[in-house]
C-alpha cells in the first residue's frame, strides 16, 4: 500500500519557487536557499521511497523500488540497483541498466523471518570495511493482518477487527509500516535480513470508525538514517496512536501529539542484530523501547490551530517522509519533507528544516530543528519523497557526495503525481547561502 496510487486532483499547474526567507524571531541560525530551473532528469525505474545510494570505490550505486509480498497491490520484484560514474549518470540510466539483487524470501505466516514488502530508504556503509562493500540497508516494511496476523505469544502482528480502509477501495485494507535492517557484504548485490529496527504494536493501531484517511492503520515508516558518533539515527514518520487505542476513549489531540517526524537510534555495533536494540526519543532522551511510545520532533509538528491534526483524519495536515543530509558548505544537517493535507497522502508542498549541531553527542541536539519552511510547491500535483542529490561536478564526484552528504549546490528530486503524469524527476538545482 506504500503510496503507489495516482489520486485525482483538479487544478492548474503552477510552480512556486521559494527564495530567501526571513530568519525566525527565535532562531538566529537561518541558512538561505534558492531554486533555479535545470535540464530535466526523469528517473526510469520504479520509485516509491527515499533513494538509497552509496559509492562502492569509484562506482555510484542506487537501490530504488519495492520487493516482496503484498496482498493489496500484488507481489513485487521492482527493488533493483544501477551503477554509474556519477549520480547524474545513474539517475539517467535506462531500464535495461537496472538489475535485481538477491533478496531474502518471504516466509510463511507464523514463521520467523521476512513478512510483507520492503523498500530500501537509506544505505549505511560500514567504516571498518576498506572495500566499501559492507552495507546496511534501512528498509520500510508493510504488512496487513493477512501477512502478519496477531501472535498471542509474541505480541506481534495485527487483529483483523474494525480494520481501516486502504487505497484501492472500501474493501481494501490499510497497511501497517515497520522499519528493518538488511545487510550486504558484496556491495548490495545480495542481502540478508537482520530484523526489525522499530515498530508499533497492535494496541496502537487506529481503527474504524476513527481512521478515515485511507493511509496507514498505524506504525512507523518512510525513514531516513544518518550516522553520528557511535549511533545510527533514524528519522521516520510516526503514524500510530500515542497510547492504547480504544474506540470509547479516542482523542484526536492525543493522536496528534504523538505523530509527525520522530527519531530513534541504535548503536552501529548492533546493526548485525538490531531486534530490540533501538531506542526512541521520549521527550527527554532516547529512552523508549523500539516498540514503545516515543515523542516526535516538536518543531516539525503542525499546531492544531494551524491546520495540523491526526494522521487518521482525512483533512489534517502533517509533515512526513524525511530525507536528511549533512551539508558540508552550511556545516549543518538539512531535512527535506513532504506535507500531507488530505486523505490518501494528498499534498502539493515540500518543506525544509535545518539543524546546526554537527553531532548529537548531547542528545537534545537531535531535536533542535528549525521551523519547517516552504521549499517548493506544485499545485495540481501530489508530491512525495523529496530529496537532494549530488551533481556531476568534479567537486561532488571527488568528495563522493550522496543524498546523505552534499555541498553548496544540489539537485532537487521529488515524486510527483497526477492523472497521466506519475514520475520521479528533477527540474531544479538548489543553492544554499550561509
Amino acid at each position: 500500500m506504500k503510496k503507489t496510487l495516482s489520486i485525482l486532483l483538479a487544478s492548474s499547474v503552477i510552480c512556486f519557487f521559494s527564495a530567501y526567507h526571513l530568519p525566525l524571531a527565535t532562531d538566529t541560525f537561518s541558512p538561505t536557499f534558492k531554486l533555479t530551473p535545470a535540464s530535466k532528469i526523469t528517473f526510469n525505474s520504479f520509485v516509491d521511497c527515499n533513494m538509497a545510494e552509496v559509492w562502492i570505490g569509484d562506482t555510484f550505486r542506487i537501490f530504488p523500488g519495492k520487493y516482496g509480498e503484498d496482498p493489496l497491490w500484488g507481489d513485487a520484484r521492482d527493488l533493483k540497483y544501477a551503477d554509474g560514474a556519477n549520480a547524474e549518470e545513474v539517475f539517467r540510466s535506462t531500464k535495461e541498466n537496472f538489475h535485481n539483487p538477491q533478496m531474502p524470501v518471504n516466509v510463511p505466516v507464523g514463521q520467523k523471518g521476512l513478512h510483507g514488502a520492503v523498500w530500501f530508504e537509506t544505505v549505511y556503509q560500514a567504516k571498518n570495511d576498506p572495500s566499501g562493500k559492507t552495507l546496511y540497508a534501512v528498509y520500510h516494511n508493510e504488512n496487513y493482518p493477512q501477512t502478519l496476523p496477531f501472535n498471542q505469544k509474541t505480541g506481534e502482528g495485527y487483529h483483523n477487527q474494525n480494520w481501516p480502509q486502504g487505497l484501492t477501495g472500501t474493501e481494501s485494507p490499510a497497511a501497517v509500516c515497520r522499519i528493518g535492517i538488511m545487510k550486504s557484504i558484496d556491495g548490495g548485490k545480495s542481502w540478508e535480513n537482520k530484523g526489525i529496527f522499530i515498530e508499533d504494536l497492535d494496541a496502537r493501531m487506529i481503527l474504524k470508525p476513527h481512521n478515515t484517511s485511507n493511509t496507514f492503520a498505524g506504525g512507523v515508516g518512510d525513514p531516513s538514517a544518518v550516522a553520528s558518533g557511535d549511533y545510527l539515527y533514524l528519522f521516520y514518520g510516526e503514524y500510530g496512536y500515542a497510547g492504547v487505542y480504544q474506540e470509547k476513549d479516542y482523542n484526536t489531540q492525543q493522536e496528534w501529539s504523538g505523530q509527525c517526524i520522530s527519531i530513534a537510534r541504535i548503536t552501529l555495533k548492533d546493526l548485525d542484530n538490531p531486534q530490540g536494540k533501538a531506542k526512541r526519543w521520549d521527550g527527554k532522551g532516547f529512552n523508549a523501547a523500539y516498540n514503545g511510545i516515543g515523542k516526535p520532533i516538536n518543531a516539525l509538528q503542525i499546531p492544531l490551530q494551524n491546520g495540523g491534526g491526526a494522521a487518521s483524519s482525512p483533512t489534517a495536515g502533517y509533515h512526513w517522509g524525511p530525507s536528511v543530509s549533512w551539508n558540508t558548505y552550511l556545516n549543518c544537517w538539512v531535512m527535506m519533507m513532504a506535507k500531507s493535507v488530505g486523505k490518501s497522502w494528498q499534498g502539493s508542498e515540500v518543506y525544509i528544516s535545518f539543524n546546526k549541531n554537527p553531532n548529537f553527542d548531547v542528545v537534545a541536539r537531535s531535536q533542535e530543528w528549525t521551523k519547517p519552511q516552504l521549499f517548493f510547491s506544485k499545485p495540481g500535483y501530489i508530491l512525495w519523497y523529496p530529496s537532494l542529490q549530488p551533481l556531476n561536478t568534479p567537486e561532488d564526484i571527488q568528495a563522493k557526495h550522496t543524498c546523505l552528504k552534499l555541498g553548496k549546490k544540489a539537485r532537487f528530486f521529488v515524486k510527483r503525481i497526477k492523472p497521466g503524469d506519475d514520475e520521479y524527476a528533477s527540474e531544479h538545482i538548489v543553492e544554499f547561502e550561509k
